[in-house]
């Protein structure tokens, strides 16, 4: 310790208190061995706020904060002043008032010339400043480490000048896999892929942004469990001041995720557009197909009606034959037309698509033929699909033959049946595929297969790599339509050389499968029931009128649903509405078919159309209840369908050649009538007129009581039909003043309501209650002919 001996001594001691006499910036103090303060300078009066006066002769521990820590700390200093000489440290001191500062502190024990301690000086510098800036420092650090440990989402780290990783945050160990230990000191080419590191593209990442300062690109990297994903990577170069490259940091995000969004996007983009696409050529076709279908039903039926008149003639027999032929080759074009569009009429119902494969094996070897081998699998515990079976039958017919003209040297043909699961993953990209339980139909072949770009267009219509004249190319979308519209999914897996797998999935029901219906190959039934027609092409109108009357029922017309409501109104009794679902004005054919069953309940109804235009199919189904007959159809399929819809009663009708006529009416009666119809409705005079046309006798009709008294005055009528309300003249009225012009007129009310017989007790009359049959009609003027004869 230092030690005072002489005068040069003292004199050194007298320049040392003239210098802290000076000092402001530095506090300069003596201490006594027992720690009373001894001497004080300007320095400590400035640094601790206290005067000469009033801090000399004072214990030194008034200079200490509270806290029983420091004052440890404070011992510790002097111990160490004594054994060494001096001692240096920082710590906590406090003020007069009370504040507290950051000294650095110098302690120097003083003692005489035998060693004897004198006491200890004391050099205090106030550093509360570079404190603060100090612990500012420190506590940016931390924050900014916990934010970078922090981010989860990205890996942020460091990297050496050579590329070691250096440091880690919990992004990086979130997306990597990599704990700090683990990774730290390690070369970050082991993030790569084995070939993107054996191709150098880490180092040309550094070399990058070294010479660049920045480094960015997209790529696949490895997790530490092997995992691949696409991270965006960002390294840029961290120099000095002076420039010198101290390293590397390195930003990394997994952009898996985003990358499939943006192809999940596109395919989403090409699906929408497809999905167009093909629903604009939906719409065209099923517009076309309407007009189509009528002009083959007028064909059709009139091609039939001939042959029916030219069966001994068989040069004529042959060629009506192929111009039928003909038509039916384009009723499968609209048919398939219709069906790509799907605009079909389906009858979905639970079907096991296992016996419905089974069954249709016989079918598929014929027209496969012997150098195809065709192999079944069915899966076992099979659900049951919610489909309709015949379309599904032509769906995978089609199927087979495209799989047969893809192996004109023979091979195998394996139809695979399994339930399947199609789930959210699955349908991300498939906008119209819900997820959910369905049964799968595969159907693969062994033949040439198809190219990509082939494969890109095979649901496209019209579109067929087969040689002109060998393909209409509408099998692929004629099964694409109809999948699409019974709720599925249909796919095509292909590799030229390879062969093709069609796979469709149909939504499982739980219901009970229904065992098929087999049509008998019975004779055609006709029947005696009236028929209503609504039809509004005339030409279909008049084919199909003149082919019933030819099944033998009686037929009564109308153009449109309103004069069809007014036919019903008018008490003709109905018994079968055939109505084209398409139709002109503001009711629409559903709504009259309701409006008819009300007005006469017994009454059964069958549509028919070659385009539904969703009239009476919703969600690709045909409403539940609703016959629909589609256009064209043939003479049989029409008997077919009217025994169905009516009832099996019925009269096998197959007419002789040479015996048919459109005019000859199929009931006549002995002695043919002149009746005077008074009608003030236009649709039922034309009903009634044509009724009674069929039955042999001659009508007048008129819509007034004047102009029936005008008729009455210039000819003779065997019998009146009067309607009780009429707008010029009650028909009881008028009945009496036609009795009293030509007094052996039979008089027929036609009548919803009662007739008030005290007003006609006079008069010889008959009641005919609307609605009223044919035989209602036909009974009324038997009796009207006996009275006449």
């Amino acid at each position: 310790m230092p030690r005072i001996e002489n005068a040069d001594s003292r004199n050194a001691e007298h320049w040392a208190t003239l210098w802290a006499a000076s000092v402001t910036e530095l506090a300069v103090f003596a201490i006594t061995p027992d720690g009373f303060i001894s001497t004080w300078n300007p320095g400590g009066a400035a640094i601790y706020g206290y005067a000469a006066d009033e801090i000399v002769g004072r214990h030194s521990s008034i200079l200490l904060p509270d806290d029983p820590g420091d004052r440890e700390v404070y011992e510790a200093e002097f111990r160490r002043a004594r054994e060494n000489g001096s001692s240096v440290t920082e710590g906590w001191r406090k003020r007069k008032n009370g504040s507290v500062l950051w000294a650095s502190i110098v302690t120097t024990a003083l003692a005489d010339a035998d060693g004897k301690l004198l006491g200890f000086a004391k050099l205090v510098r106030d550093e509360s400043e570079k404190r603060k800036a100090h612990e500012a420092v420190i506590e940016s650090e931390q924050r900014f480490r916990l934010l970078v440990d922090g981010v989860s989402d990205y890996a942020i780290f460091m990297l050496s000048p050579d590329g070691l990783v250096t440091n880690w945050n919990n992004g990086a160990r979130r997306i990597k896999g990599y704990t700090a230990q683990e990774v730290i000191g390690s070369h970050f080419s082991r993030f790569y892929t084995p070939e993107d590191a054996a191709a150098g593209l880490p180092q040309r990442a550094l070399e990058t942004a070294v010479r660049e300062g920045r480094f960015e690109s997209e790529g696949w990297r490895v997790r530490r469990d092997g995992t691949q994903f696409v991270a965006h990577v960002i390294v840029d170069a961290i120099r000095d001041d002076s420039g010198s490259l101290l390293g590397f940091a390195k930003i990394t995000r997994d952009v898996t995720e985003k990358r499939e969004a943006e192809q999940l996007l596109e395919v989403t983009r090409a699906a929408l557009f497809q999905a167009q696409k093909m629903e604009a050529i939906g719409k065209l076709t099923g517009g076309v197909a309407h007009d189509f279908n009528n002009v083959l039903q007028v064909l059709r039926g009139n091609l039939e009606l001939l042959q029916s008149r030219c069966a001994r003639d068989q040069w004529m027999m042959e060629r009506l034959g192929n111009a039928i032929e003909a038509v039916e080759r384009g009723a499968t074009l609209a048919s398939q037309l219709l069906a790509f569009g799907r605009r079909q009429a389906l009858r979905p119902e639970p079907v096991n698509l296992g016996s419905m494969v089974r069954n249709t094996d016989d079918l598929l070897r014929r027209a496969l033929g012997e150098t195809i081998e065709v192999e079944t699998v069915v899966s076992g515990g099979l659900w049951n699909a919610f489909v309709d079976a015949h379309q599904l039958e032509n769906i995978l017919l089609n199927l087979a033959i495209n799989a047969r003209d893809a192996m004109p040297d023979g091979g195998k043909l394996t139809l695979e049946l399994a339930n399947a699961m199609l789930d959210d993953n699955y349908v991300r990209s498939l906008s119209d595929v819900p997820a959910g339980q369905y049964v799968m139909l595969s159907v693969t072949d062994t033949g040439c297969g198809m190219s990509a770009d082939v494969l890109e267009k095979a649901f496209d219509p019209f579109f067929t790599t087969k040689a002109e004249g060998q393909g209409t190319g509408l099998g692929l979308s004629m099964a694409y339509g109809f999948v699409k519209q019974s709720g599925g999914h249909i796919r095509i897996y292909s590799e030229p050389g390879h062969g093709t797998t069609v796979r469709i999935y149909l939504p499982r029901t739980s219901a009970e499968a229904r065992d098929p219906v087999t049509r008998l190959n019975a004779p055609t039934l006709g029947g005696n029931e009236t028929v209503l027609v609504v039809e509004d092409d005339r030409k279909v109108q008049a084919t199909v009128i003149a082919m019933l009357a030819d099944l033998g029922y009686s037929v009564l017309k109308a153009d449109n649903a309103d004069q069809a409501i007014a036919v019903l109104s008018s008490g003709v009794h109905i018994d079968l509405l055939f109505t084209d679902v398409v139709m002109p004005g503001t009711l629409k054919s559903p709504e009259m078919a309701r409006e008819a069953v009300q007005l006469q309940p017994h009454l059964r109804v069958l549509f028919t159309s070659g385009y539904t235009q969703n009239a009476i199919v919703h969600g690709g189904r045909l409403d539940h209840g609703v016959e629909l007959l589609s256009k064209p159809y043939s003479r049989k399929e029409l008997a077919y369908k009217m025994r169905q819809v009516l009832g099996r009663e019925g009269q096998s009708h197959e007419v002789a050649a040479d015996t048919y006529s459109a005019t000859t009416p199929p009931v006549a009666e002995p002695v043919a009538l002149q009746v005077l119809v008074v009608e003030d409705d236009e649709p039922t005079r034309e009903a009634v007129s044509e009724l009674l046309l069929m039955l042999g006798h001659q009508p007048t009709v008129v819509a007034s009581a004047r102009a029936a008294l005008d008729e009455v005055a210039n000819a003779q009528f065997s019998a009146i039909l009067i309607d009780v309300n009429l707008p010029d003249m009650s028909g009881i009225e008028l009945a009496h003043r036609v009795v009293s012009l030509c007094g052996n007129a039979s008089v027929i009310f036609a009548s919803g309501d009662s007739i008030p017989e005290e007003e006609i007790r006079d008069l010889h009359w008959q009641a005919l209650r609307k609605p009223y049959t044919l035989d209602d009609l036909r009974a009324v003027l038997r009796k009207a002919q006996h009275s006449d004869s």
